[in-house]
């Protein structure tokens, strides 16, 4: 199974060529392509970060206002 796997026949040697001439030039439009691609997701996330950390900073202010209004109405608000 293995040497099937790795022998080296002519047309392995020649699509290994083929690939090894070709690659220097798909690599430079393959990045100008792929670049903007990763930078609108990075964008997304920083979004989806931002979102989410005003939702957990409003929902702790939420939490505190009911916590101090159970607490007076538990005690009792002097007069």
């Amino acid at each position: 199974m293995w040497k099937d796997l790795f022998k080296l026949t002519v047309p392995n040697i020649v699509v290994g060529v083929g690939v090894a001439l070709v690659m220097p030039l798909l690599l430079p439009v393959a990045g100008a392509v792929l670049r903007p691609l990763a930078k609108g997701v990075i964008k997304g996330g920083l979004t989806l970060y931002d979102a989410a950390a005003g939702l957990v900073v409003e929902t702790g202010e939420q939490l505190s206002d009911l916590y101090a209004e159970a607490k007076a109405e538990h005690y009792g608000s002097p007069e």
